[in-house]
């Protein structure tokens, strides 16, 4: 059997690339490894749910109602045999996309409020600043919880109040920053030579303000998700039939003397996610600040 150069060319890049894949992981801390592979696995969840799931999540079965986890049902069954399994992993693209929406309507609103809290002018800033010091004086839970509950219950309200409800800490966080970035030393020496100020922004305060608030994003998308799961919980959020997990946990409570699953299983899936993003979230802090004292 003849052997061509470029198998042995295939040979040595494959194993190159599992050589550098064993290296990166090893370099990583193990935790930081274990989130990630558990925050891939509830990613592929919400991208294509239908490959992963076992039975359709809405499919109804009365003679299997309430049954334990088996091999037929991984996770067991609700009160009208719906597969919890599927019911859960059918929830993740739900409850993560209000998680990541949510944590993007907070960035939005703590940019556009930290940054003229800490550039605008006087009669702007002031107000804004007075602003955030009484949203501030509330909890972010309640706060969500005031919002939803002018809103209704809804996937959509319950996304808006969650973002609404984390952006005043957000905007704390980027006005402080850009105060910061705009009295240190490179950026006083660029506007003394003439600079304008656009390009000062864009080129100096943006970025140096935006760096180390992308680190929170991880950290920011997990604690959504549990808010957001609070909210359903209540009966504040998305409403049964829906997947989504704190809706999992509401119409789960009725059984739980019977049926435990209904609520440890969701609770497990929602602490995996808190936990994996917040791990991910702190890792790339810890990196970014490294970084900046380096």
């Amino acid at each position: 059997m003849t052997t061509h150069l470029s198998d042995y060319a295939g040979l040595k890049a494959r194993g190159s690339l599992w050589h550098q894949l064993r290296y990166f992981t090893g370099v990583l801390p193990g935790s930081v490894v274990l989130a990630g592979i558990v925050a891939l696995f509830f990613i592929v969840a919400a991208v294509t749910p239908g490959l992963l799931a076992t039975h359709d999540p809405f499919t109804t079965d009365l003679t299997h109602a309430l049954q334990a986890p088996s091999l037929a049902h991984w996770l067991g069954t609700d009160d009208i045999g719906r597969d919890l399994y599927s019911r859960i992993i059918w929830g993740t693209r739900q409850s993560l996309l209000i998680g990541i929406g949510a944590m993007a309507i907070a960035l939005l609103g703590a940019v556009v409020l930290g940054f003229s809290a800490a550039l605008g002018p006087r009669w702007l800033a002031e107000p804004i600043n007075r602003l955030l010091e009484i949203l501030l004086a509330f909890p972010t839970l309640l706060l969500a919880l005031l919002f939803v509950a002018l809103l209704g219950p809804s996937a959509s309200s319950l996304l808006l109040s969650v973002g609404i409800g984390t952006a005043p800490g957000y905007a704390r966080l980027v006005r402080a920053q850009a105060l910061q970035v705009r009295q240190s030393g490179y950026v006083e020496a660029a506007h003394a030579l003439g600079h304008p100020w656009h390009r000062l922004f864009l080129q100096h305060i943006a970025p140096n303000v935006f760096r180390p608030l992308f680190s929170l994003v991880a950290l920011g998308i997990g604690q959504s998700v549990v808010w957001a799961s609070g909210l359903s919980f209540l009966g504040l959020g998305v409403v049964p039939p829906s997947p989504e997990w704190g809706a999992l946990l509401e119409a789960g409570k009725i059984n739980v003397t019977v049926a435990w699953w209904l609520e440890v299983l969701p609770g497990i899936a929602i602490v995996l996610v808190a936990l994996s993003f917040t791990q991910l979230g702190r890792y790339i802090q810890q990196r970014a600040e490294g970084e900046h004292r380096a």
